[in-house]
């Protein structure tokens, strides 16, 4: 399949133009066009190769978790007229991302093995192994980076600092939570737990909105419900649902983002393995059948459905 590698559209009444690690975005004078495409990114750096379909799994996975939680928070949506395209309203982006917590994985519990028991301000107890649930949702703020690796950052340091205002802080966390605990119910009725995820949000005419993706592959990880106790049980890794297998992959091959390392060669093979994992994932946590968009020039027919809709 003709994966979608990036895009360079110029749109009537267009006013810039940002290439992010996955998604191509147009500015507009009150809206924003999100493209999503088939790049692949791990330890904030590009992998070369796209994977087939997984721009249309994260917009169409991300769409759906936005209309199911719009009566909790407001977000930016407003239309999605192509199987990678979003668009929807402008807004101001918070420097943070904030990062919510269930369980000890990934980052948290690299950090954790190394002997850190303090992650982003946040004091985590002894005694902990890998993947286990932590008492309670934490959330673990990092600075949003336009190049290079996001941060971690304490909640205090984002006040000292005074990236949010404490008042939009607040409302920030307030959101953060209760976007994960609906979540985590939403993965509970699919045979899933929501491990951990990432939200970004954004500031319009004074109000704070959700913005970008959220409960994509690229911005959870879930784990399989019916063989999670056996497998802490018996320490075994858990069966997982994310882009955790890539990053386990890199380390694997000896990249980790660092400099003077190389990204490992990525065959036709795992190309494939990749795009499979994600189209898993979609239809796992949406419960709904994937339909993959299979013509042979999605440019022209992305180009086409946005111009459909700004120049209505």
């Amino acid at each position: 399949m003709n994966a979608i590698q990036e895009t360079n559209f110029h749109f009537p009444g267009q006013t810039g133009f940002y290439r992010g690690k996955v998604r191509d975005v147009y500015s507009f004078p009150d809206k924003l066009v999100m493209i999503a495409s088939d790049r692949i990114s791990a330890f904030d750096v590009v992998l070369p190769r796209p994977i087939p379909f997984k721009g249309q799994v994260l917009n169409q996975t991300a769409a759906y978790f936005l209309r199911a939680t719009a009566d909790l928070v407001p977000n930016w949506l407003l239309n999605v007229p192509d199987p990678n395209v979003s668009i929807g309203l402008r807004c101001e982006p918070y420097a943070v991302e904030m990062v919510v917590r269930g369980y000890l994985a990934g980052h948290a519990w690299r950090q954790y093995r190394d002997g850190h028991r303090i992650l982003c301000g946040v004091s985590l107890p002894d005694g902990l192994k890998e993947n286990d649930r932590l008492p309670t949702p934490i959330i673990t703020p990092s600075t949003k980076a336009h190049e290079g690796h996001d941060e971690d950052i304490s909640r205090e340091e984002i006040l000292d600092r005074s990236i949010v205002s404490e008042s939009d802080y607040v409302q920030l966390e307030r959101y953060a939570l209760a976007l994960f605990e609906r979540g985590t119910a939403m993965a509970a009725a699919q045979g899933l737990i929501l491990v951990d995820t990432k939200y970004e949000f954004g500031n319009r005419d004074g109000k704070v909105y959700l913005i970008d993706e959220v409960h994509t592959p690229d911005s959870s990880r879930y784990f399989y419900a019916d063989t999670y106790d056996a497998n802490q049980k018996a320490s075994l890794p858990q069966k997982q649902l994310s882009k955790e297998f890539v990053r386990e992959w890199l380390i694997a091959n000896g990249f980790q983002g660092k400099t003077g390392q190389t990204v490992p060669d990525m065959s036709d093979d795992w190309v494939r393995q990749i795009s499979t994992r994600y189209i898993e994932l979609f239809e796992k946590v949406t419960g709904q059948r994937f339909e993959p968009a299979t013509d042979t020039d999605p440019l022209s027919r992305i180009n086409a459905n946005i111009l459909g809709v700004i120049t209505d």
